[in-house]
């Protein structure tokens, strides 16, 4: 033994079972470099979550052979959310005995401090299931609308971010942005529309801008479990399309948001489009883990978290008919749609540069206060 290894002592020294042998590792790995991706993928997966979870250089011996982990983002990404989503969805559908619902949401309530005073139907007895608590309704006067502004929160929920539109980059949490046309879509040369197509940043965000002296502005507002799981129109305003982007549904917490960028624009949504008296109106919900299931109550052919789609499809539906030449006329405070579980609502409008929300980041908000107003 040499000098520097007895000084070193027998504590630092790597334990048996971590010497690899190398040579024959460099052939292992030769081999799965041949292999397809998703082959490939499906192999690397155990090694990638041993090295994460097993202590500080336990796998080093690996990395000199060449071998290198998938990153934590990627490895996240592979979690199969989807279904674990929908399995969720038919947990949620089950009834529970008499006996066992008061213990059940009791500890949902003391978990994500619900406030049962609010509900419009205080009784626990009364919810059948899980999916019937988490979609409770709440007493008429539990949330009055703010009358004197002219954009109100459209849920209870965290403000994780708000302010102008920017290089046609929105910001989903401070310092973390993602692209405007990435989350809306590109646009579609209809009649039925409310804007036109667009062909690059500048020219996307001016057609959303239909009025000189106009800005864009964005609210991103993040629903948590225990948060009321409906959601309301902010505005009075009128619905003329609706976009729905199949895709992950990753969770939506503010931290993952910051881990994750872009990730509004890889989870499942549904995008509403129209009008209101100042432009552009746009709501969109977003999906999250345990959120398949999104229901607009006007819109009966929407069909979300489906077992199968295509990565990067989007369906697109117009309310405008001949029948109809407007689309879907909705009041401030109109009841507009719900959530499973709870998830993120992003608004972004076209307003007069003098538009000024009345908000703080990280703020909590309920339904019917005020976001902004001229």
């Amino acid at each position: 033994m040499c000098q520097s290894e007895a000084r070193r002592g027998p504590e630092l020294r790597p334990a048996k079972w971590l010497y690899f042998p190398q040579l024959a590792l460099r052939r292992r790995l030769g081999q799965l470099s041949c292999m397809s991706k998703p082959a490939l993928k499906l192999r690397s997966w155990p090694l990638t979550v041993l090295y994460y979870l097993l202590p500080l250089g336990a796998l080093r011996p690996l990395s000199r052979v060449g071998w290198r982990p998938v990153s934590r983002v990627a490895l996240y990404k592979s979690v199969p959310t989807r279904l674990l989503s929908r399995a969720w969805g038919r947990l949620n559908q089950v009834e529970l005995p008499h006996w066992l619902r008061r213990p059940v949401y009791s500890l949902y309530i003391w978990t994500f401090g619900v406030n049962m005073k609010e509900a419009a139907v205080e009784d626990l007895h009364h919810y059948r299931n899980l999916s019937e608590f988490f979609r409770r309704k709440l007493k008429p006067q539990a949330r009055p609308v703010c009358g004197l502004h002219s954009v109100i929160s459209p849920s209870d929920g965290k403000i994780l971010n708000f302010g102008q539109v920017k290089n046609c980059e929105v910001e989903q949490v401070k310092g973390v942005t993602y692209s405007l046309e990435s989350f809306l879509g590109p646009r579609i040369p209809t009649e039925d529309l409310p804007f036109p197509p667009a062909t690059s940043c500048g020219s996307f965000r001016s057609q959303l801008v239909t009025r000189e002296g106009n800005e864009l502005y964005h609210c991103v507002i993040y629903l948590a479990p225990g948060d009321y799981h409906c959601f309301h129109s902010p505005t009075d305003w009128t619905v003329s399309h609706r976009r729905h982007f199949p895709g992950s549904l990753m969770s939506v917490n503010p931290g993952m948001a910051r881990w994750i960028k872009e990730l509004f624009c890889h989870n499942e949504r549904v995008v509403l489009t129209g009008d209101w008296k100042h432009g552009f109106f746009s709501l969109t919900a977003v999906g999250a883990t345990n959120v398949g299931s999104i229901r607009i109550y006007f819109d009966q052919d929407l069909h979300t978290n489906s077992p199968r789609y295509s990565k990067g499809s989007y369906n697109d539906f117009s309310f405008v008919t001949h029948m109809n030449k407007e689309g879907i006329p909705m009041r401030k405070g109109e009841h507009l749609g719900e959530f499973n579980l709870g998830s993120t609502i992003v608004l972004i409008f076209e307003a007069p540069k003098d538009f000024n929300f009345k908000l703080k980041a990280g703020q909590k908000i309920r339904f019917g206060e005020a976001l902004g107003s001229l």
